[in-house]
């Protein structure tokens, strides 16, 4: 059993932000594999079924980002998983350019809200994680406003081909394990999204 969790914030408000990618990547690889969230335990939205040939379960955390270590501890516990094996974490990092993911096996929470929880309710750094990158503000903006806001519509344009690249990084793990992912997804094989529209388009999706 392999958990794979997506970071964010629950609601509709939320739900087209920067700062849900975890979500909305998890939803697109749950919808490539016909698994569906029909159900709600550890604080979490739940899909259960088979990828990569691997028994998984995907989250998205109820619990709203600041508080995601709730969830996924809880989950953890409960499935009896080795986090540094059989837990991967999905999240945005503004201090990656749009498009470009960057998979680890272990680290600090950088500044991450949701990992931050993550780390603290678990007792470890030593979890993989995938993050997504979702760029920089211009300066002078708030960065916690740019993660809340909705992603451009040139960004959105771009996003099925990210989703579809996040979705590859996570089978690959699931079925080749992580240094092969690494391999294959944090190096300039797979730039980032080469169209990623400037920073200076910003805007809201309808």
């Amino acid at each position: 059993m392999f958990a794979i969790v997506g970071l964010g914030n629950p609601g509709e408000q939320y739900a087209r932000n920067r700062h849900n990618v975890g979500f909305q990547s998890v939803k697109f690889l749950a919808e490539r594999h016909r698994l569906s969230f029909d159900e709600k335990k550890h604080h979490a939205r739940l899909a259960q079924g088979m990828i990569a040939g691997q028994r998984v379960v995907l989250a998205k955390p109820f619990t709203f980002m600041n508080l995601s270590g709730q969830s996924v501890a809880a989950l953890v516990h409960w499935h009896k998983l080795d986090p540094s094996r059989q837990l991967l974490v999905i999240y945005d990092d503004m201090d990656l350019p749009f498009g470009t993911l960057r998979l680890r096996a272990n680290g600090s929470a950088g500044g991450q809200n949701g990992m931050k929880s993550i780390i603290q309710q678990l007792g470890t750094q030593e979890f993989p994680r995938l993050r997504v990158g979702i760029g920089r503000p211009q300066p002078g903006r708030d960065p916690k406003n740019y993660v809340l806001e909705n992603w451009s519509p040139t960004q959105v344009e771009l996003l099925p081909e990210l989703y579809s690249r996040v979705a590859d990084a996570v089978e690959l793990w699931l079925r080749e394990g992580l240094l092969k992912a690494m391999n294959r997804y944090n190096t300039p094989e797979r730039p980032a999204i080469s169209t990623a529209p400037p920073i200076s388009e910003e805007g809201v999706t309808p």
